[in-house]
């Protein structure tokens, strides 16, 4: 016994060094919302052997994206059987259960396997959005709540017939003291809320409700939150939510973007499976015009890319992304046009997803089926140097996807990836070994 103590113990202090230094992960796709991973000392290639799990612990269902701050990894998740939201936190080094936060719910959506935000982390401080609209602060270290608020009930989302079919899913989003949501009520659709009380501080369009998270940006030295929301992308001051501008893009079936908006200089790019993409420029005066917009004349004909769940990843001047049906696609930023693609990255099905996230030269992939990729995107083609089936895809199962899926976007922090299904979540190091 004592042996097993000993030896697990100098286990870990040999990870402790890189630990020490390592980066955060602390909201939506990284610290800055662009899929962007900082660290240094991480491996190039694998085998299957060298992408073992460091720790697995037992999780119930859900969406919500891992985040990691202060050497903690939370989660939220939902049980249909007790009609609970939970958000967890554990420890991230050894995945030892620190706190768990449960809440009654009623779901009352689409596809009700659980919460679809990512828990904000704010110095020592954790905001969950729940799938109906339950939006809490917690503290981090003890999972003791701050405030809390039930936004659906505040702002008549399911009453005036605004609940997105899927739910909720905007993560939450850090400006100064303010606490920025889409919410897409008749006459809030995006509001902003004292992230030390819950109280309102601006509300702004009407427009309805999407599943994309808002980004921050600068445009002519400003800050500007740019949101996709159900009718339109909007460029707010997240100071007081008036708007800089406003680009249309209304849904041709349905409130359907899922992917974040992705930024580039002065270039915003958004892509939707039904409604394809569209590439705007912020102008020196405030302002946006239309770079280009390309649509297919439906799903399986598609033109430029008609995204689902997966954000794209911009690189130089080409952007990549998977089309309707799992297709990889690289297209010329200045023009939409199709430079190749390859289908065999993820498996040839509707709503086919892969996550990118970049780190270095290396671009690291995580598909549906659970198999974690890395290698790199280039104007001639893909190049994948190491691919490992890491994870049991069980999200989702239906009857379009009778073995299920991995849909929820991974974590990238202290040289580990923290991935998570309907029933699991799991740290892998990455790190290189001496």
């Amino acid at each position: 016994m004592h042996i097993n103590i000993l030896i697990l113990f100098f286990g870990y202090a040999l990870f402790l060094p890189s630990w020490l230094t390592a980066d955060d992960w602390n909201q939506w796709r990284g610290n800055h919302r662009d899929g962007v991973w900082t660290e240094s000392g991480i491996i190039d290639s694998f085998t299957p052997a060298d992408v073992k799990p460091l720790w697995t612990k037992s999780i119930g269902s859900g969406y919500s994206s891992p985040t990691v701050a202060d050497g903690r990894v939370f989660v939220m998740d939902y049980s249909k059987e007790k009609s609970e939201e939970s958000i967890r936190c554990f420890d991230a080094l050894t995945g030892k259960p620190i706190w768990t936060h449960s809440y009654a719910t009623d779901y009352r959506i689409s596809y009700d396997a659980g919460p679809r935000s990512a828990v904000t982390l704010d110095e020592k401080i954790a905001y969950s959005f729940g799938a109906m609209g339950q939006l809490i602060c917690l503290n981090a270290d003890d999972g003791k709540v701050i405030w809390e608020r039930d936004l659906n009930e505040d702002y008549q989302i399911v009453a005036s017939k605004r609940m997105p079919i899927w739910g909720m899913s905007c993560s939450p989003l850090i400006w100064k003291d303010n606490l920025i949501l889409q919410v897409g009520a008749k006459q809030a659709g995006i509001v902003a809320l004292n992230k030390s009380t819950g109280k309102e501080i601006w509300r702004s369009t009407t427009d309805r409700g999407h599943y994309s998270s808002p980004v921050l940006t600068k445009q002519n030295g400003k800050s500007v939150v740019v949101c996709w929301t159900g009718d339109a992308i909007v460029g707010l001051n997240p100071d007081n939510g008036i708007a800089y501008w406003r680009y249309l893009l209304p849904p041709s079936r349905m409130p359907i973007g899922v992917a974040t908006p992705i930024i580039q200089q002065n270039r915003i790019f958004v892509t939707s499976f039904y409604d394809g993409s569209a590439l705007i420029e912020m102008t020196d005066n405030m302002g946006i015009r239309e770079v280009w917009r390309k649509v297919g004349p439906n799903e399986r004909r598609t033109q430029g890319l008609h995204s689902i769940i997966s954000t794209p990843i911009w690189l130089d001047e080409c952007i990549y992304g998977v089309d309707s049906y799992g297709e990889l696609r690289c297209l010329d930023a200045s023009n939409g046009q199709r430079l190749w693609e390859d289908k065999s990255i993820v498996p040839t099905q509707r709503w086919g997803t892969v996550h990118f996230v970049k780190n270095d030269d290396n671009i690291w992939m995580f598909n549906e089926v659970g198999e974690l990729m890395v290698g790199s995107l280039t104007p001639k083609g893909m190049q994948i140097d190491s691919r490992v089936k890491v994870l049991e895809p069980d999200q989702m199962r239906s009857r379009n996807r009778q073995d299920g899926v991995c849909w929820s976007h991974p974590a990238f922090a202290n040289q580990c990836v923290y991935l998570r299904n309907d029933s699991k979540l799991v740290c892998i190091n990455l790190a290189k070994k001496d």
